[in-house]
């Protein structure tokens, strides 16, 4: 075939303008296609059809050059399918080439059919997204010939731990036990009688006689304490007097003891003898003698003197009348009422005893610990036994939010169960205590991942701020329509112990209890808000309550969000 050479300058021109865009637009397609068949992202499933609890295998492979930095999906992207677990990412080299994969492990507890949303993968500084994929979950089929059906067991009431009362009881009965045993031994004891309590107890006539046989044992004489010795004899015969004749035979002189005896005589209420009351009136003056002007008589004369008194207190005794019925009675009721004195005085002195400890105890504590915490704890408040009681840390919802409250939150029916798949799911667990005035909730809404032109959309950090708002409004909404009044409102940015950060709405308000009390409260309003999870914690509490703010502070403290569950505001 003949070709015709161009001959003018126009088709030069124009054949060299062709050859170079020609030129170029293959260097572009070939740099277009080195760099696509540099990066690619595939994905395995090992099935798509589970039952109930069973989990699936979702692969990611990526092949890319050495020089690529890849970030795999990470979290609970793939709702409504939870993923149980990520295995560590496996790197294999191929030429130039590198193979990277990471395999998930997915579940659903509820049957239905679900979409794996696409999956975004960082490759350098580009997104590359996997293919959605639907799943089917089933009912696990029962086969009641061979499987017998039982009905549901009844909720159960478990005891809680017994805890360390009973070595706080063991304490108290201790003491108590202490405290008994001492008031016994020291006052309701019957202590073995002293020789001076026995001799007490003697008739006058054996005392007197008991007496008389010691003063020859302490051998006054013999020590020339002959003072000492007619002062005890005396004392023996006047004694004698007193308890038997004359009931102020102690207190009066001699002359007025040797007048009362006569007189006695003279007028037959005593047949005394004449020579009993003249050998008395010796003795008594010999003695006065002795004490009072230094007059030492002979040891002999004083040998004789006692057994002068010892004959005279015989002969005395055989002088006296025999008591009547009437004077016995009267005797034995004075016993009788002499041992109801002394058990009425025992027990005035125990209870004394007891009260004065008791109060002691009370002070001593109360002056410690404050009068109000330790008449709460005597009287019974129940705020206080919530805030020392044994307290309860768990995970509520998924993703989890990790709390400590006095007591397990029970999980609570919100709206229709069977929700639609494309509308948010809200999980709320709650601990009411009504005598105390505590409401404690934590909810978790959980959204499906919505999408733009077969992508996911991602939150920007603006809208998480704005739907942290528009929660926190939708409470303070809440609260009004429940009949809340005088409602105080504070924001602020609040941070969990592991760093998760969210939006802490708080004050104070008039709640009504009753169609008539109305009483001033405080409450608060924990926001927190991911790429498809909203979480909050909502706490309220009377204000006067003493106790209340103590056990807010330790729930707030024992907030936990899993970084990896729950993003914090800084991370990319």
């Amino acid at each position: 075939m003949n070709t015709k050479a161009p001959n003018t300058i126009f088709e030069l021109k124009f054949i060299s303008v062709l050859h170079e865009k020609l030129t170029i637009c293959t260097a572009v397609l070939f740099f277009l296609c080195s760099w696509v068949s540099s990066a690619q992202v595939t994905t395995q499933i090992d099935t798509t059809t589970i039952k109930i609890g069973e989990q699936i295998s979702y692969k990611i492979n990526v092949e890319t050059d050495s020089v690529a930095i890849v970030v795999f999906p990470e979290g609970q992207t793939f709702l409504p399918l939870e993923a149980v677990e990520a295995t560590d990412i496996d790197t294999v080299r191929k030429e130039s080439q590198y193979l990277l994969s990471r395999i998930y492990k997915l579940t659903q507890f509820d049957s239905g059919r679900y979409t794996i949303p696409r999956q975004k993968v960082l490759i350098g500084d580009r997104s590359f997204f996997t293919d959605s994929v639907k799943v089917a979950v089933n009912y696990i089929e029962v086969d009641t010939t061979k499987q017998k059906l039982y009905d549901i067991k009844p909720i159960m009431e478990v005891q809680k731990s017994s805890g360390n009362w009973w070595k706080w009881l063991l304490l108290i009965l201790g003491f108590v036990g202490l405290v008994a045993f001492l008031i016994y031994w020291f006052i309701w004891r019957k202590k073995p009688l002293t020789e001076e309590e026995e001799i007490a107890l003697l008739p006058p006539y054996d005392r007197a006689k008991l007496a008389l046989h010691k003063l020859e044992e302490h051998n006054y004489l013999r020590r020339s304490e002959i003072k000492t010795y007619y002062s005890e004899l005396t004392f023996i015969i006047r004694k004698y007097l007193d308890d038997k004749v004359y009931d102020r035979s102690l207190e009066s002189t001699t002359d007025e003891l040797i007048s009362r005896l006569k007189l006695f005589k003279d007028g037959n209420q005593f047949p005394f003898k004449t020579e009993t009351i003249v050998n008395i009136e010796s003795i008594l003056k010999r003695a006065d003698l002795v004490k009072f002007a230094k007059s030492k008589p002979d040891t002999a004369l004083a040998e004789i003197d006692k057994k002068t008194v010892e004959k005279e207190i015989d002969n005395i005794k055989t002088c006296l009348p025999e008591p009547s019925e009437e004077e016995k009675l009267l005797d034995e009721q004075y016993k009788e009422n002499r041992e109801k004195k002394q058990k009425r005085q025992k027990i005035i002195l125990t209870a004394a005893i007891s009260i004065a400890l008791l109060v002691a105890t009370y002070v001593g504590f109360s002056l410690k610990y404050g009068f109000t915490y330790v008449n709460d704890t005597i009287l019974g408040d129940e705020s206080k036994e919530l805030l020392v009681g044994d307290w309860v840390e768990s995970a509520y919802g998924f993703p989890p939010i990790w709390i400590e409250t006095p007591e397990v939150l029970k999980r609570e029916e919100v709206g229709d169960s069977k929700e639609e798949q494309n509308q948010p799911k809200t999980a709320v667990f709650r601990f009411l205590s009504k005598e105390a005035g505590i409401d404690i909730q934590v909810s978790t809404t959980t959204f499906n991942i919505s999408t733009q032109q077969g992508q996911p959309q991602q939150m920007s950090d603006e809208d998480k701020a704005k739907d942290l708002i528009s929660a926190s409004e939708n409470f303070l909404k809440k609260l009004e329509a429940n009949g809340a009044t005088d409602i105080t409102v504070k924001r602020e940015e609040f941070k969990t112990p592991n760093g998760a950060s969210g939006i802490k709405t708080y004050g104070t308000m008039n709640l009504v209890i009753t169609e008539n009390k109305t009483i001033r409260a405080k409450y608060m309003n924990l926001v927190f808000r991911a790429e498809n999870v909203r979480q909050q914690i909502v706490l309220r509490w009377r204000e006067s309550d003493n106790y209340a703010e103590d056990i807010v502070k330790r729930i707030t403290d024992s907030i936990e969000l899993v970084p990896e569950e729950l993003p914090k505001e800084d991370d990319v």
